[in-house]
């Protein structure tokens, strides 16, 4: 919550006309099916509010159902109190009431609407704020919830702050989310805030796919998983902007035409940060035409993205084949044949290479070349490491195709790094069906609107190339494009001049990150996400399953008396605690010598031989070698028949004197009673998810 100025309705009333009071449904519902119940304006005034909120409202429940929503479903709404949100908490209070089938909650709210306001705690008056708009909103039937900000590192200093904040932001935003079973998240950014952002990213020399903007609809995943029931269903939230197609004005008509009140927040107007002065040379040069035409530019570029997405995606699924290993295949012979423009082969090869390393960071300049020419060679007979991957000629392909394997030699950033969570039962969650299905009946939606290739007209891809094609097509008149040029050339000024502070930054305080083959403690019962790609989990079973005696032991000559004599100091000692780490070379030659001995006498040698820190284990460890010999042998066995690039990516358990004790992907342990298992799970999805620029 920033500090604000709080702007009352010009229009007195004493009636709120959406001032829900906490009464029953019936009663509360009649000022949005009846408006002149409430209003005690004058008999020529009504007509004119009643229209006014009638065009909003209905607009609102359009953009809502081209999103594939619908009133009964639970949707969370942020709210910072500015007349953005506050507009948004009354649109979405009356789409809701809209459904005669809804209900209140015990308190007397519109059951499955929920708005989160999120404190900062910057300043020692957020929390009277938070607490004002918390008490607003109430008095529309929406339930809040106030989430105050936990800076471990601190509060982020001044020319981070709005970045800090936001993303702290839309992770709080996800976990409320997820804490309360709602999918859906509603963010209140609007037409003026598309403006700033085209010309924030041109001063930043982006493509059209930057300069289309915000997507009116995506899916977030968090970075941050809090329990085993988010692994299992890879929590996604759908992210709604409905306002796209409003202006702010538009954002302060609705809240006087309501009565609503808002805060204004002085950093607002602040110089210090890029947006506020785009804004103001926005609201200072723009005239209505410049608006106008400067959102159709906007609009064609959204075209030219629909379109991109749609050729990568139709691409993936025809070129593309993921391994539950953690590496993907690509047929370089199809993606030749297509003969696609480049930017939908870069947008292709930036989306794979981005679901196999999980760093979601753009792919831009020479990275972007460098694999664009790596795609158009065939047959491939190179490799190269870029983006967070490496890149080789599949086996046995003659170069046909290209494999791409996460590369463990580049540090992911350090809130990517692996997470323990504990074991705990899932909670009734019909959520993520719920989402499947609002998701598709959007895209049945956006897929009507997908554009022929003559319809579009800015696949050059460059800022450049999209404000000369904007003039030759009569989208930008000859002022309006002098004006952008202007807007552009102050903020590059701008950016260039604080580059240095964001340099002195960086290198002061550094951006922490760790390397992947780094181990990490993890203890019975918890959940390691290593590398963002694979949810490791083991425990020590007091019974070797029957499974394991049965296909494990017995068939490979193993009595299940010897199986069941194995016991927890074989490998673990007394500390019931592993690491884990990636597969290295040493790993490879270990299952080999494993697998070749014979006696308890030969491998115990061995173990010293591979590694002189490895103290003698005691006698009991005999009664497990035989099963670790046969285990090596059948895991050699699989892999073979994995690339050797792809190995290295491989979650592989250790004790803390660095003995191996398995390898889950391809069935090694080194004990029967040890349960362990490494599941293929990506936290964001090949494509990043869901998303729809209409």
């Amino acid at each position: 919550m920033a500090r604000g100025v709080i702007l009352p309705s010009q229009t007195s009333t004493q009636t709120l006309l959406f001032a829900i009071p906490k009464i029953p449904l019936t009663t509360w519902k009649l000022p949005f099916m009846s408006r002149q119940v409430s209003c005690k304006c004058s008999s020529t005034q009504a007509p004119v509010v009643a229209v006014d909120m009638a065009k909003y409202k209905e607009a609102f429940s359009r953009r809502m159902a081209m999103a594939g929503l619908k009133p009964h479903h639970r949707v969370a709404i942020g709210v910072s109190g500015g007349p953005d949100s506050m507009a948004l908490c009354v649109l979405t209070a009356h789409w809701k009431a809209q459904d005669f089938d809804a209900k209140c909650d015990s308190g007397g709210f519109i059951d499955g609407l929920l708005a989160i306001i999120v404190d900062h705690g910057l300043r020692a008056e957020s929390k009277e704020e938070a607490n004002t708009v918390s008490n607003r909103v109430s008095k529309m039937g929406i339930r809040s919830h106030i989430a105050c900000c936990d800076w471990p590192d601190g509060h982020p200093k001044q020319g981070h702050l709005q970045e800090a904040a936001r993303d702290m932001r839309y992770e709080i935003f996800q976990k409320i989310c997820i804490q309360n079973r709602i999918g859906v998240l509603l963010i209140a950014h609007h037409a003026d805030d598309q403006a700033e952002l085209f010309v924030l990213r041109l001063s930043r020399n982006s493509g059209v796919l930057g300069l289309a903007g915000m997507p009116f609809t995506s899916q977030i995943f968090s970075t941050h998983t809090h329990s085993y029931a988010e692994v299992s269903g890879n929590y996604g939230i759908l992210v709604v902007r409905p306002l796209l197609d409003l202006s702010k004005e538009d954002m302060y008509e609705i809240c006087e035409r309501s009565n609503q009140v808002w805060v204004e927040d002085p950093t607002n107007q602040s110089l210090l940060y890029a947006r506020n002065r785009i804004r103001m040379s926005l609201r200072d040069s723009s005239s209505s035409a410049f608006k106008l035409e400067l959102q159709a530019v906007i609009s064609a570029c959204r075209k030219t993205r629909i379109y991109i997405d749609y050729i990568c995606s139709n691409l993936i699924s025809k070129a593309v084949t993921v391994m539950d290993l953690g590496y993907a295949v690509i047929d370089l012979e199809i993606l030749n044949e297509s003969k696609i423009e480049d930017i939908c082969l870069s947008k292709f090869i930036a989306v794979v290479l981005k679901f196999i390393s999980q760093r979601h960071r753009p792919i831009r300049g020479s990275t972007s070349k460098l694999l664009l020419d790596y795609t158009h060679t065939l047959p491939c007979k190179t490799s190269l490491t870029a983006a967070g991957c490496y890149l080789s000629p599949a086996p046995g392909s003659r170069g046909m195709k290209a494999l791409v394997c996460s590369s463990v030699d580049c540090p992911l950033p350090s809130k990517m790094e692996s997470s323990h969570l504990h074991f705990q039962a899932e909670q009734e969650n019909c959520t993520s069906d719920e989402i499947e299905k609002i998701i598709a009946d959007g895209k049945s939606y956006a897929d009507s609107l997908i554009p022929d290739a003559s319809d579009v007209h800015f696949l050059e891809g460059t800022s450049e190339s999209v404000l000369t094609g904007a003039r030759n097509l009569g989208m930008l008149s000859e002022s309006t494009l002098s004006n952008i040029l202007l807007l552009q050339k102050e903020e590059i000024q701008n950016f260039k001049s604080k580059s240095k502070v964001a340099a002195d930054y960086k290198s002061e305080h550094g951006v922490k990150s760790v390397s992947t083959s780094r181990s990490e403690p993890l203890h019975p019962g918890q959940i390691c996400c290593f590398m963002n790609r694979f949810f490791v989990t083991w425990k020590l079973s007091e019974e070797v399953t029957e499974n394991a005696t049965s296909e494990e032991a017995n068939c490979d000559g193993v009595s299940e008396r010897q199986s069941r004599g194995c016991c927890r100091s074989c490998v673990f000692g007394h500390e019931m605690m592993v690491e884990v780490r990636n597969m290295t070379e040493p790993d490879w030659l270990y299952l080999a010598n494993l697998s070749k001995s014979r006696t308890s006498e030969n491998f115990q040698e061995q173990r010293h031989s591979l590694d002189s820190r490895v103290e003698q284990t005691e006698e009991k460890t005999n009664g497990c070698l035989d099963y670790a010999r046969l285990s090596a042998q059948r895991a050699l066995v699989s892999l073979k028949s994995i690339p050797l690039a792809a190995r290295r990516g491989l979650p592989v358990l250790v004790n803390s004197q660095g003995l191996l004790l398995s390898i889950p992907s391809i069935g090694f342990r080194h004990c029967p009673c040890l349960m362990v298992s490494a599941t293929f799970k990506p936290k964001v999805p090949l494509g990043g998810g869901h998303s729809s620029f209409i």
